[in-house]
């Protein structure tokens, strides 16, 4: 929340108190911001390596998001345009989730009121009725955001990997044929600048946990239960 109202701060300092218009704003922001994840990437990066693929209508919505927020705030004052903004983003996002079929429980909804209202209450001093052109701008940007964030949610983590099954026919086993494929799947991840490979054995099947712990991985020590049957299974995990 503290990075949230501050991001709103410094566009308005930036926009009432500098000589910057809105439109150079936005594009010193994505440029820098898109800098600084190529300096990243770069670095993890390795020979061979392989890009992970992005999406262009996740790129528009952070467009649309910055460039939206940075025009409403030439009308908008930052208490204002901060409770827009959190507002539109926050039932964007829930709305989608209940068009999904998702159910707030209580706790989620009384955690929800309590930000709204814990906001409200901060900006309240500085709160006006605000111009329709800034508030319509703001809302389009926390529309855009939610998109964004939506989008991101379902990407997962790209430093991190699942090996979900592997099968080994039983004339086949204790040729290697285990071993060849767990190091073909290892390899596969490195090349993709995964960090962490996640696995699954059933408790019980030591004959599978040793596989995988001659190949590198440990135990997390986590247990979740398999399916909807009585068994569980163990967490591995492989640092690469």
């Amino acid at each position: 929340m503290l990075a949230f109202a501050g991001n709103s701060l410094l566009c308005r300092m930036a926009l009432l108190h500098t000589g910057i218009d809105a439109a150079t704003f936005t594009s010193v922001r994505l440029i820098s911001g898109a800098l600084v994840l190529w300096l990243i990437a770069a670095q993890r990066s390795g020979p061979g390596t392989k890009s992970l693929g992005g999406g262009w209508l996740s790129a528009v919505a952070l467009f649309v998001y910055a460039e939206a927020f940075s025009f409403a705030y030439l009308s908008l004052p930052a208490g204002t345009g901060a409770l827009l903004l959190f507002a539109a983003v926050q039932m964007s996002m829930i709305g989608w989730g209940l068009y999904r079929g998702e159910r707030l429980a209580r706790w989620q909804v009384a955690g929800f009121a309590l930000a709204v209202g814990g906001l409200v209450f901060l900006l309240l001093p500085g709160l006006s009725a605000p111009p329709l052109q800034g508030a319509l701008l703001m809302t389009a940007a926390g529309v855009a955001w939610a998109v964004y964030s939506l989008r991101a949610k379902g990407a997962g983590d790209p430093t991190r990997a699942n090996l979900f099954s592997m099968w080994v026919a039983p004339e086949a086993r204790g040729s290697g044929a285990g071993t060849a494929l767990v190091a073909a799947g290892v390899d596969c991840v490195r090349a993709c600048d995964v960090r962490i490979l996640r696995t699954a054995v059933t408790v019980g099947n030591d004959a599978a946990a040793r596989l995988y712990a001659r190949a590198g991985f440990a135990d997390t020590g986590t247990r979740e239960p398999l399916g909807h049957s009585d068994a569980e299974v163990r967490i591995l995990e492989l640092t690469l």
